[in-house]
């Protein structure tokens, strides 16, 4: 049995994760999703990594899996947790020091111009509920300097989304081998998807961490 930690995206929560936590779930394995901090205005990028870390507890064969603004976070949680593998999910990747507002520039990002960039491919139902219970990025974390010295050592994977709009797949795969050395994967869905392709993801999920044994 495999425990997945999901770390959400920008204003995101730990619904955004919850048909793939439910399809883990339904497979025998463990998972946890978290609210992060991210509407208190005192909490920092520490105060983020505690949450997860917290709901982790004392599990082991760990994976944690970060989306979008949760790329950030995740890699903390790894230099603090023992875990097996960590993937970022159409994430963002920081460099040690970087601040949240340099990162646009710094990893040559360019707006697709997309009205939805985020939920194009979610069915509606969903998507207004995704709406609905959007929250605000309001935490001290933005304004911090991204903490660690250097990329934690737990081996990482890039699955980027073949029709994302917010992060395009082009942009992606440079993103991954200029800031991990490493080769993107590829899945069919758009930026949220754990709400449109939740099952693909997680054969994806299950696959690296029989990979990673």
């Amino acid at each position: 049995m495999t425990t997945y930690a999901f770390v959400h995206g920008g204003g995101g929560s730990a619904w955004d994760w919850h048909l793939v936590v439910a399809e883990l779930r339904r497979r025998g394995h463990d998972a946890v999703a978290v609210d992060l901090p991210c509407e208190d205005e005192t909490a920092g990028w520490q105060e983020y990594a505690d949450v997860v870390v917290g709901a982790i507890g004392n599990r082991s064969d760990v994976v944690v899996v970060g989306h979008s603004l949760g790329g950030f976070t995740a890699p903390l949680v790894c230099a603090r947790v023992p875990a097996d593998l960590l993937v970022l999910v159409a994430a963002m990747v920081p460099s040690p020091g970087e601040l949240f507002a340099d990162w646009w520039d710094n990893a040559g990002y360019e707006e697709t111009g997309y009205d939805d960039a985020f939920y194009h491919d979610v069915p509606p139902a969903l998507a207004a509920e995704a709406k609905r219970r959007g929250r605000g990025e309001d935490s001290l974390a933005i304004q911090q300097p991204w903490p660690l010295d250097a990329w934690p050592d737990t081996p990482t994977r890039y699955l980027l989304c073949r029709d994302d709009r917010m992060f395009t797949a082009a942009w992606a795969r440079r993103h991954a081998r200029e800031r991990l050395g490493v080769e993107a994967d590829e899945i069919d869905g758009g930026h949220y998807v754990s709400l449109s392709q939740p099952l693909a993801v997680a054969d994806r999920l299950i696959a690296y961490a029989a990979e990673a044994r």
